[in-house]
Protein backbone atom coordinates (compact mmCIF):
# COMPACT_ATOMS: atom_id res chain seq x y z
CA UNK A 1 0.00 0.00 0.00
CA UNK A 2 1.39 3.31 -1.11
CA UNK A 3 1.39 6.26 1.19
CA UNK A 4 -1.31 8.76 1.34
CA UNK A 5 -3.39 8.07 4.29
CA UNK A 6 -6.66 9.47 5.32
CA UNK A 7 -6.97 11.64 8.14
CA UNK A 8 -6.09 10.35 11.46
CA UNK A 9 -8.98 9.19 13.59
CA UNK A 10 -9.93 9.27 17.16
CA UNK A 11 -11.31 6.66 16.59
CA UNK A 12 -11.16 4.01 13.74
CA UNK A 13 -14.30 3.64 11.82
CA UNK A 14 -13.93 1.05 9.24
CA UNK A 15 -15.25 2.14 5.68
CA UNK A 16 -16.03 -1.44 5.30
CA UNK A 17 -18.22 -1.28 8.33
CA UNK A 18 -19.70 1.86 7.71
CA UNK A 19 -21.04 0.45 4.33
CA UNK A 20 -22.26 -2.96 6.09
CA UNK A 21 -24.56 -0.66 8.64
CA UNK A 22 -26.37 0.90 6.19
CA UNK A 23 -26.80 -2.57 4.37
CA UNK A 24 -28.30 -3.25 7.32
CA UNK A 25 -31.43 -1.58 7.18
CA UNK A 26 -31.39 -1.41 3.17
CA UNK A 27 -31.69 -5.16 2.37
CA UNK A 28 -34.52 -5.41 4.44
CA UNK A 29 -36.40 -2.22 3.14
CA UNK A 30 -35.85 -3.61 -0.77
CA UNK A 31 -37.46 -7.14 0.67
CA UNK A 32 -40.25 -5.35 1.96
CA UNK A 33 -40.58 -3.39 -1.11
CA UNK A 34 -40.18 -6.51 -3.67
CA UNK A 35 -43.22 -8.21 -1.63
CA UNK A 36 -45.56 -4.79 -1.21
CA UNK A 37 -44.82 -4.28 -5.32
CA UNK A 38 -45.54 -8.22 -5.89
CA UNK A 39 -48.98 -7.67 -3.56
CA UNK A 40 -49.95 -5.08 -6.39
CA UNK A 41 -49.29 -6.92 -9.17
CA UNK A 42 -51.59 -9.18 -7.95
CA UNK A 43 -54.28 -6.80 -7.12
CA UNK A 44 -54.00 -5.38 -10.89
CA UNK A 45 -53.54 -8.48 -12.90
CA UNK A 46 -57.47 -9.09 -13.67
CA UNK A 47 -58.06 -5.34 -13.47
CA UNK A 48 -55.81 -3.09 -14.94
CA UNK A 49 -53.28 -5.14 -17.23
CA UNK A 50 -51.16 -1.69 -17.84
CA UNK A 51 -51.10 -0.78 -13.87
CA UNK A 52 -50.19 -4.41 -13.17
CA UNK A 53 -46.94 -4.16 -16.30
CA UNK A 54 -45.90 -1.02 -14.06
CA UNK A 55 -46.14 -2.61 -10.73
CA UNK A 56 -44.40 -5.54 -12.41
CA UNK A 57 -41.56 -3.45 -13.94
CA UNK A 58 -41.35 -2.22 -10.65
CA UNK A 59 -41.00 -5.22 -9.16
CA UNK A 60 -38.22 -6.30 -11.23
CA UNK A 61 -35.98 -2.92 -10.58
CA UNK A 62 -36.43 -3.42 -7.18
CA UNK A 63 -34.67 -7.28 -7.26
CA UNK A 64 -31.96 -5.73 -9.36
CA UNK A 65 -31.43 -3.31 -6.53
CA UNK A 66 -31.68 -5.64 -3.73
CA UNK A 67 -28.83 -8.18 -6.17
CA UNK A 68 -26.47 -4.91 -6.17
CA UNK A 69 -27.39 -4.80 -2.43
CA UNK A 70 -25.68 -8.52 -1.90
CA UNK A 71 -23.27 -8.36 -4.43
CA UNK A 72 -21.99 -5.22 -2.17
CA UNK A 73 -22.49 -6.65 0.76
CA UNK A 74 -20.14 -9.93 -0.13
CA UNK A 75 -17.26 -7.30 -1.38
CA UNK A 76 -17.49 -5.71 1.94
CA UNK A 77 -17.57 -8.82 4.67
CA UNK A 78 -14.56 -9.97 2.31
CA UNK A 79 -12.29 -6.94 3.05
CA UNK A 80 -14.08 -7.89 6.57
CA UNK A 81 -12.74 -11.28 6.18
CA UNK A 82 -15.74 -12.57 7.54
CA UNK A 83 -15.73 -15.14 4.52
CA UNK A 84 -18.79 -17.12 5.66
CA UNK A 85 -21.04 -14.65 5.62
CA UNK A 86 -19.56 -13.34 2.04
CA UNK A 87 -20.67 -16.67 0.98
CA UNK A 88 -23.98 -16.19 2.00
CA UNK A 89 -24.49 -13.22 0.32
CA UNK A 90 -23.26 -14.71 -3.33
CA UNK A 91 -25.31 -17.25 -2.40
CA UNK A 92 -28.57 -15.22 -1.83
CA UNK A 93 -27.59 -12.76 -5.10
CA UNK A 94 -27.51 -15.55 -7.35
CA UNK A 95 -30.95 -17.33 -6.21
CA UNK A 96 -32.73 -13.89 -5.73
CA UNK A 97 -31.63 -13.44 -9.60
CA UNK A 98 -33.30 -16.59 -10.56
CA UNK A 99 -36.41 -16.30 -8.65
CA UNK A 100 -39.81 -16.56 -10.11
CA UNK A 101 -41.06 -12.73 -9.24
CA UNK A 102 -44.59 -14.14 -9.55
CA UNK A 103 -44.18 -16.77 -7.10
CA UNK A 104 -46.59 -16.87 -4.23
CA UNK A 105 -43.97 -18.37 -2.33
CA UNK A 106 -42.19 -15.28 -0.84
CA UNK A 107 -42.00 -15.97 2.52
CA UNK A 108 -38.79 -17.94 2.93
CA UNK A 109 -37.36 -15.36 0.74
CA UNK A 110 -38.35 -12.48 3.03
CA UNK A 111 -37.41 -14.43 5.87
CA UNK A 112 -33.62 -15.34 4.34
CA UNK A 113 -32.78 -11.76 3.34
CA UNK A 114 -33.95 -10.71 6.76
CA UNK A 115 -31.93 -12.87 8.65
CA UNK A 116 -28.56 -12.09 6.82
CA UNK A 117 -29.04 -8.37 7.14
CA UNK A 118 -29.37 -9.33 11.03
CA UNK A 119 -26.48 -11.62 10.85
CA UNK A 120 -24.04 -8.44 9.44
CA UNK A 121 -21.11 -7.39 11.39
CA UNK A 122 -22.11 -4.04 13.15
CA UNK A 123 -23.15 -4.41 16.51
CA UNK A 124 -21.39 -5.04 19.73
CA UNK A 125 -18.27 -7.07 20.09
CA UNK A 126 -18.39 -8.56 16.52
CA UNK A 127 -17.73 -5.26 15.13
CA UNK A 128 -15.14 -4.50 17.92
CA UNK A 129 -13.50 -7.50 16.68
CA UNK A 130 -13.32 -7.16 12.99
CA UNK A 131 -12.74 -3.81 13.60
CA UNK A 132 -8.84 -4.67 15.33
CA UNK A 133 -8.92 -7.15 12.83
CA UNK A 134 -9.01 -4.55 9.81
CA UNK A 135 -6.97 -2.19 12.05
CA UNK A 136 -4.34 -4.65 12.48
CA UNK A 137 -4.20 -5.13 8.57
CA UNK A 138 -2.97 -1.47 7.88
CA UNK A 139 0.30 0.58 9.05
CA UNK A 140 -0.95 4.47 9.82
CA UNK A 141 -2.30 4.15 5.89
CA UNK A 142 0.74 3.12 4.77
CA UNK A 143 2.90 -0.34 3.28
CA UNK A 144 4.82 -0.94 0.86
CA UNK A 145 4.89 -2.76 -2.16
CA UNK A 146 6.50 -6.55 -1.51
CA UNK A 147 9.61 -6.16 -3.38
CA UNK A 148 9.31 -10.12 -4.27
CA UNK A 149 6.06 -9.38 -5.77
CA UNK A 150 7.46 -6.36 -7.97
CA UNK A 151 10.04 -8.27 -9.30
CA UNK A 152 7.54 -10.51 -11.15
CA UNK A 153 5.72 -7.92 -11.98
CA UNK A 154 8.89 -6.60 -13.97
CA UNK A 155 9.51 -9.76 -15.63
CA UNK A 156 6.04 -8.90 -17.51
CA UNK A 157 7.32 -5.68 -18.66
CA UNK A 158 9.34 -4.88 -21.92
CA UNK A 159 11.41 -1.74 -21.68
CA UNK A 160 11.74 -0.04 -25.31
CA UNK A 161 15.94 -0.24 -26.76
CA UNK A 162 17.52 3.26 -26.62
CA UNK A 163 14.15 5.50 -25.36
CA UNK A 164 14.64 6.75 -21.76
CA UNK A 165 10.63 6.15 -20.23
CA UNK A 166 8.84 8.32 -17.92
CA UNK A 167 7.66 6.39 -14.83
CA UNK A 168 4.80 7.81 -12.68
CA UNK A 169 3.82 7.18 -8.85
CA UNK A 170 0.86 9.49 -7.74
CA UNK A 171 1.22 7.74 -4.21
CA UNK A 172 4.82 7.11 -4.07
CA UNK A 173 5.37 6.17 -0.04
CA UNK A 174 9.00 6.06 0.22
CA UNK A 175 9.83 5.43 -3.50
CA UNK A 176 10.77 2.29 -3.19
CA UNK A 177 8.96 0.38 -5.73
CA UNK A 178 9.01 2.72 -8.44
CA UNK A 179 13.17 2.68 -7.71
CA UNK A 180 13.01 -1.13 -8.27
CA UNK A 181 11.32 -1.18 -11.35
CA UNK A 182 13.51 2.12 -13.05
CA UNK A 183 16.83 0.03 -11.81
CA UNK A 184 19.00 -0.92 -14.65
CA UNK A 185 16.17 0.26 -16.99
CA UNK A 186 16.81 3.44 -18.10
CA UNK A 187 13.91 5.68 -16.67
CA UNK A 188 13.42 8.67 -15.20
CA UNK A 189 11.45 8.53 -12.14
CA UNK A 190 7.99 11.01 -10.79
CA UNK A 191 6.90 10.41 -7.99
CA UNK A 192 3.89 12.59 -5.50
CA UNK A 193 3.34 11.78 -1.43
CA UNK A 194 1.98 13.23 0.66
CA UNK A 195 3.55 12.70 3.92
CA UNK A 196 6.12 15.39 3.86
CA UNK A 197 9.10 12.48 5.66
CA UNK A 198 8.54 9.89 3.50
CA UNK A 199 8.85 12.96 0.83
CA UNK A 200 11.78 13.59 1.82
CA UNK A 201 13.13 10.34 1.63
CA UNK A 202 11.71 9.35 -1.73
CA UNK A 203 13.55 12.47 -3.12
CA UNK A 204 16.93 9.86 -1.97
CA UNK A 205 15.34 7.61 -4.86
CA UNK A 206 13.65 9.14 -7.27
CA UNK A 207 14.84 11.74 -10.02
CA UNK A 208 11.52 14.30 -9.42
CA UNK A 209 9.33 14.16 -6.34
CA UNK A 210 5.86 16.14 -5.73
CA UNK A 211 5.23 17.26 -2.17
CA UNK A 212 1.55 16.96 -1.03
CA UNK A 213 -1.93 15.63 -2.29
CA UNK A 214 -1.62 14.40 -5.93
CA UNK A 215 -5.40 15.62 -6.72
CA UNK A 216 -3.70 19.56 -6.14
CA UNK A 217 -0.49 18.74 -8.17
CA UNK A 218 0.16 19.65 -11.61
CA UNK A 219 1.62 16.75 -13.99
CA UNK A 220 1.91 16.93 -17.49
CA UNK A 221 -0.98 14.86 -19.63
CA UNK A 222 0.17 11.84 -21.95
CA UNK A 223 3.50 12.21 -20.65
CA UNK A 224 4.58 8.53 -18.90
CA UNK A 225 5.27 5.29 -20.86
CA UNK A 226 4.07 3.16 -17.16
CA UNK A 227 1.93 4.31 -14.27
CA UNK A 228 2.45 2.42 -10.92
CA UNK A 229 -0.55 2.75 -9.18
CA UNK A 230 -1.06 1.36 -5.55
CA UNK A 231 -3.08 3.60 -3.62
CA UNK A 232 -4.53 3.82 -0.32
CA UNK A 233 -7.02 1.27 0.86
CA UNK A 234 -8.73 -0.27 3.98
CA UNK A 235 -9.54 3.19 4.73
CA UNK A 236 -11.64 4.64 7.58
CA UNK A 237 -14.12 7.12 7.50
CA UNK A 238 -12.75 10.72 7.26
CA UNK A 239 -13.16 13.62 10.10
CA UNK A 240 -16.56 15.25 8.33
CA UNK A 241 -18.17 11.62 8.29
CA UNK A 242 -17.48 11.53 4.03
CA UNK A 243 -16.43 7.84 2.87
CA UNK A 244 -12.53 8.49 1.82
CA UNK A 245 -11.83 5.00 -0.24
CA UNK A 246 -8.93 6.80 -2.69
CA UNK A 247 -8.41 3.63 -5.19
CA UNK A 248 -11.39 4.78 -7.69
CA UNK A 249 -10.52 8.39 -7.69
CA UNK A 250 -6.74 7.56 -7.85
CA UNK A 251 -7.38 5.34 -11.03
CA UNK A 252 -9.57 8.20 -12.82
CA UNK A 253 -7.88 11.00 -11.92
CA UNK A 254 -4.17 9.43 -12.68
CA UNK A 255 -4.65 7.57 -15.76
CA UNK A 256 -4.73 10.87 -18.01
CA UNK A 257 -1.02 11.64 -17.25
CA UNK A 258 -0.58 7.92 -18.98
CA UNK A 259 0.53 7.98 -22.71
CA UNK A 260 -1.95 6.56 -25.54
CA UNK A 261 0.02 2.48 -25.21
CA UNK A 262 1.47 3.26 -21.82
CA UNK A 263 1.47 0.48 -19.15
CA UNK A 264 -0.92 0.59 -16.18
CA UNK A 265 -0.14 -1.40 -12.93
CA UNK A 266 -2.36 -1.36 -10.75
CA UNK A 267 -2.30 -2.76 -7.19
CA UNK A 268 -5.30 -2.73 -5.14
CA UNK A 269 -7.00 -5.57 -2.98
CA UNK A 270 -8.99 -8.33 -5.00
CA UNK A 271 -12.71 -7.07 -3.24
CA UNK A 272 -12.01 -3.46 -4.87
CA UNK A 273 -12.87 -5.00 -7.93
CA UNK A 274 -16.37 -3.19 -7.82
CA UNK A 275 -18.49 -2.78 -10.91
CA UNK A 276 -17.82 1.37 -11.28
CA UNK A 277 -13.52 0.19 -11.06
CA UNK A 278 -13.67 -2.67 -13.47
CA UNK A 279 -15.78 -0.33 -16.02
CA UNK A 280 -13.18 2.78 -15.69
CA UNK A 281 -10.71 -0.27 -16.78
CA UNK A 282 -12.43 -1.88 -19.61
CA UNK A 283 -13.68 1.26 -21.18
CA UNK A 284 -9.59 2.48 -20.67
CA UNK A 285 -7.49 0.19 -21.20
CA UNK A 286 -6.96 -3.12 -23.18
CA UNK A 287 -5.03 -6.50 -22.91
CA UNK A 288 -6.06 -6.62 -19.36
CA UNK A 289 -4.43 -9.04 -17.09
CA UNK A 290 -5.44 -9.90 -13.55
CA UNK A 291 -2.77 -11.84 -11.29
CA UNK A 292 -2.58 -12.24 -7.08
CA UNK A 293 0.28 -11.51 -5.13
CA UNK A 294 2.00 -14.70 -3.94
CA UNK A 295 0.22 -16.62 -1.11
CA UNK A 296 1.86 -15.16 2.02
CA UNK A 297 1.56 -10.86 0.38
CA UNK A 298 -2.26 -12.57 -0.77
CA UNK A 299 -3.07 -13.99 2.57
CA UNK A 300 -1.66 -10.92 4.87
CA UNK A 301 -3.47 -8.11 2.25
CA UNK A 302 -5.45 -10.18 -0.49
CA UNK A 303 -3.99 -8.01 -3.18
CA UNK A 304 -3.89 -8.21 -6.78
CA UNK A 305 -2.14 -6.14 -10.01
CA UNK A 306 -4.43 -5.56 -12.58
CA UNK A 307 -1.59 -4.59 -15.80
CA UNK A 308 -3.62 -2.92 -19.28
CA UNK A 309 -2.34 -0.82 -22.22
CA UNK A 310 -4.58 2.41 -22.37
CA UNK A 311 -6.35 3.31 -25.09
CA UNK A 312 -8.71 5.71 -26.60
CA UNK A 313 -11.80 5.28 -24.75
CA UNK A 314 -14.81 3.34 -26.53
CA UNK A 315 -18.05 4.73 -27.55
CA UNK A 316 -19.60 1.23 -26.69
CA UNK A 317 -18.86 0.11 -23.07
CA UNK A 318 -17.10 -3.03 -22.79
CA UNK A 319 -17.89 -6.47 -20.62
CA UNK A 320 -16.92 -5.96 -17.15
CA UNK A 321 -18.67 -9.24 -16.14
CA UNK A 322 -15.13 -11.39 -16.37
CA UNK A 323 -13.66 -8.99 -14.19
CA UNK A 324 -16.09 -8.46 -11.56
CA UNK A 325 -16.59 -12.44 -11.29
CA UNK A 326 -12.82 -12.55 -9.76
CA UNK A 327 -14.00 -10.06 -6.92
CA UNK A 328 -16.51 -12.92 -5.81
CA UNK A 329 -13.82 -16.20 -6.41
CA UNK A 330 -10.45 -14.91 -5.67
CA UNK A 331 -8.80 -18.69 -5.75
CA UNK A 332 -9.65 -18.60 -9.29
CA UNK A 333 -6.83 -15.33 -9.91
CA UNK A 334 -3.75 -16.34 -11.51
CA UNK A 335 -0.37 -15.47 -9.33
CA UNK A 336 2.01 -13.38 -10.20
CA UNK A 337 4.40 -16.51 -10.96
CA UNK A 338 2.30 -16.99 -14.10
CA UNK A 339 2.93 -13.57 -15.83
CA UNK A 340 3.94 -14.05 -19.46
CA UNK A 341 7.49 -12.30 -19.75
CA UNK A 342 7.63 -9.57 -21.94
CA UNK A 343 3.48 -9.10 -22.41
CA UNK A 344 3.65 -5.60 -21.73
CA UNK A 345 5.97 -3.68 -24.21
CA UNK A 346 5.98 0.02 -23.43
CA UNK A 347 5.85 2.74 -25.96
CA UNK A 348 8.95 2.98 -27.95
CA UNK A 349 9.01 6.52 -28.47
CA UNK A 350 10.16 8.98 -26.20
CA UNK A 351 8.30 11.47 -24.46
CA UNK A 352 7.94 15.03 -23.08
CA UNK A 353 7.67 16.20 -19.49
CA UNK A 354 6.90 19.55 -19.35
CA UNK A 355 4.76 20.22 -16.18
CA UNK A 356 5.69 18.53 -12.81
CA UNK A 357 4.73 20.29 -9.92
CA UNK A 358 3.53 19.24 -6.46
CA UNK A 359 1.04 20.83 -4.09
CA UNK A 360 3.26 21.89 -1.70
CA UNK A 361 6.58 24.12 -2.30
CA UNK A 362 9.65 22.05 -2.44
CA UNK A 363 12.97 23.23 -1.82
CA UNK A 364 14.85 20.86 -3.63
CA UNK A 365 12.04 21.05 -6.32
CA UNK A 366 12.65 24.36 -7.43
CA UNK A 367 16.47 23.96 -7.42
CA UNK A 368 16.08 21.58 -9.83
CA UNK A 369 13.86 23.67 -11.94
CA UNK A 370 16.31 26.50 -11.45
CA UNK A 371 18.98 24.20 -12.35
CA UNK A 372 17.28 23.71 -16.19
CA UNK A 373 16.50 26.89 -16.43
CA UNK A 374 18.48 30.04 -18.21
CA UNK A 375 16.37 32.87 -17.03
CA UNK A 376 18.25 33.15 -13.33
CA UNK A 377 21.37 32.97 -14.83
CA UNK A 378 20.60 35.68 -17.20
CA UNK A 379 19.33 37.66 -14.46
CA UNK A 380 22.53 37.01 -12.34
CA UNK A 381 24.74 37.43 -15.61
CA UNK A 382 27.32 40.18 -15.32
CA UNK A 383 26.85 42.80 -18.01
CA UNK A 384 29.64 42.94 -20.36
CA UNK A 385 30.20 46.52 -19.36
CA UNK A 386 31.02 45.07 -15.78
CA UNK A 387 34.03 43.45 -17.01
CA UNK A 388 36.85 43.38 -19.39
CA UNK A 389 38.21 46.81 -21.45
CA UNK A 390 35.95 49.91 -21.50
CA UNK A 391 36.50 51.76 -24.48
CA UNK A 392 34.02 54.29 -25.28
CA UNK A 393 33.13 54.46 -28.60
CA UNK A 394 33.33 58.54 -28.93
CA UNK A 395 36.22 61.12 -27.14
CA UNK A 396 34.05 61.41 -23.66
CA UNK A 397 32.87 65.01 -23.13
CA UNK A 398 33.42 67.24 -19.55
CA UNK A 399 30.41 66.71 -18.53
CA UNK A 400 30.62 62.63 -19.18
CA UNK A 401 33.88 62.50 -16.96
CA UNK A 402 32.52 64.18 -14.42
CA UNK A 403 29.67 61.89 -14.13
CA UNK A 404 32.31 58.93 -14.40
CA UNK A 405 34.67 60.19 -12.20
CA UNK A 406 32.00 61.05 -9.26
CA UNK A 407 30.60 57.93 -9.42
CA UNK A 408 33.38 56.18 -8.63
CA UNK A 409 34.19 54.14 -11.95
CA UNK A 410 37.42 55.42 -12.77
CA UNK A 411 38.62 54.67 -8.99
CA UNK A 412 41.68 53.25 -8.15
CA UNK A 413 44.92 52.17 -9.44
CA UNK A 414 45.84 53.43 -12.80
CA UNK A 415 48.36 51.31 -14.73
CA UNK A 416 50.11 53.23 -17.26
CA UNK A 417 53.96 54.32 -17.87
CA UNK A 418 53.18 56.67 -14.47
CA UNK A 419 51.20 54.36 -12.53
CA UNK A 420 49.41 56.67 -9.64
CA UNK A 421 46.16 56.41 -7.54
CA UNK A 422 43.49 58.31 -8.48
CA UNK A 423 39.93 58.96 -6.18
CA UNK A 424 37.05 61.26 -8.16
CA UNK A 425 34.60 63.20 -5.77
CA UNK A 426 31.61 65.85 -6.44
CA UNK A 427 31.29 68.68 -4.18
CA UNK A 428 28.72 71.83 -4.24
CA UNK A 429 30.40 75.13 -4.71
CA UNK A 430 28.30 77.96 -3.55
CA UNK A 431 28.58 81.54 -5.06
CA UNK A 432 26.91 84.25 -4.16
CA UNK A 433 26.57 87.97 -6.23
CA UNK A 434 25.66 91.32 -5.49
CA UNK A 435 23.38 93.24 -7.63
CA UNK A 436 22.31 96.91 -7.04
CA UNK A 437 18.22 98.16 -8.43
CA UNK A 438 18.25 101.87 -9.42
CA UNK A 439 15.23 103.17 -10.67
CA UNK A 440 14.78 105.45 -13.99
CA UNK A 441 15.96 108.50 -12.45
CA UNK A 442 19.02 106.71 -11.32
CA UNK A 443 18.41 106.37 -7.38
CA UNK A 444 19.24 103.41 -5.61
CA UNK A 445 16.54 101.59 -4.92
CA UNK A 446 17.61 97.80 -3.43
CA UNK A 447 20.42 95.08 -3.42
CA UNK A 448 19.76 91.66 -4.54
CA UNK A 449 21.76 88.75 -3.47
CA UNK A 450 21.79 86.15 -6.10
CA UNK A 451 23.17 82.60 -4.94
CA UNK A 452 24.26 79.67 -7.13
CA UNK A 453 24.77 76.09 -6.13
CA UNK A 454 27.32 74.38 -8.56
CA UNK A 455 29.35 71.18 -8.79
CA UNK A 456 32.48 70.74 -8.72
CA UNK A 457 34.93 67.86 -9.77
CA UNK A 458 37.41 67.22 -7.87
CA UNK A 459 40.54 64.24 -8.65
CA UNK A 460 43.00 63.39 -6.03
CA UNK A 461 46.22 61.96 -7.49
CA UNK A 462 48.61 60.02 -5.65
CA UNK A 463 51.65 60.50 -7.61
CA UNK A 464 55.65 58.84 -7.18
CA UNK A 465 56.14 62.91 -6.47
CA UNK A 466 53.55 63.52 -4.32
CA UNK A 467 49.60 64.60 -4.04
CA UNK A 468 48.00 66.23 -6.44
CA UNK A 469 44.12 67.77 -6.98
CA UNK A 470 42.70 68.26 -10.20
CA UNK A 471 39.34 70.34 -10.60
Amino acid sequence: MSGQPDSPQTEPRSYALEGLRGLQSEVPRLTQAMVLCRARVERHRNTDLAAARDDYNDLQNTRQRLAEALGEAQLLLMEAEEYQLAANAGQLKEGLLGFNLLSNTYRPVYDALNGFAAQLPVDGTTNARVVGRLMNNIKLGYYPTDPDNISLILRGIQFPEGVTTNLLDPCCGCGKALRQIAEGNNCFTYGVELDNARADEAQTRLHRVGFGSFFFSQVSREAFHLLFLNPPYLSVLNESGGRARHEKRFLIESLGALAMGGLLVYVIPYYRLTPDICRVLADNFENLGLWRFTDAEFKKFKQVAVLGTRKKRDDVPQDTQWLEWFAAHPGSIPCLTELPEGRYPLPARPLEVKTFRGEKFNEKELERQLSHSDSFQRMMARSELDSGVKRPPLPLSISQIGLIGGSGMINGLIECATPHVIKGRIVKVIRNEMEEQFDHKGRHVCTELHETITNKMIFNILTPNGFKALT
